[in-house]
């Protein structure tokens, strides 16, 4: 691992009744390094601007996760350097289907993370937005 992931779990404990399996930390330690934020990803590609066509959350969050890993890797890092995500949800009842997704790509990775549900994000038909924080080693 890139940095020190502080009180390590998984969602399957934190959250039992919900169907979840994300690796998340308490806190993350870096020592070092170049620090890399990036703006809130949407489901639009990176080069077009162009939305993807789908209204599914779960589509959605896969574009937003490809395009974070796409800029962490385009920074030079790989994402074990991702320290931390916020996740913005338009509807509460996307959380589960969302974050089970996002789960996919952080898997060992450990970041924190905070979920929030708001109004609405800069485009009607986006349903779920993702910024994220990464820490590349020297």
């Amino acid at each position: 691992m890139a940095h020190t992931r502080h009180r390590k779990f998984n969602t399957k404990d934190t959250y039992p009744e919900q169907n979840l399996d994300n690796d998340l930390a308490q806190a993350v330690v870096a020592e070092g390094g170049r620090i890399v934020f990036l703006r809130g990803q949407c489901p639009q590609d990176l080069d077009t601007a162009e939305n993807i066509t789908s209204s599914d959350p779960v589509e959605q969050t896969h574009k937003v996760m490809q395009n974070i890993r796409q800029l962490v890797e385009e920074c030079g890092g790989r994402m074990d350097h991702v320290t931390k995500l916020v996740v913005y949800l338009t509807d509460v009842r996307h959380r589960e289907a969302v974050y089970r997704t996002m789960g996919e790509y952080i898997k060992g990775v450990h970041p924190v993370c905070t979920g929030l549900v708001v109004v609405a994000l800069a485009r009607p038909e986006w349903l779920v937005e993702i910024d994220a924080t990464a820490i590349i080693d020297d």
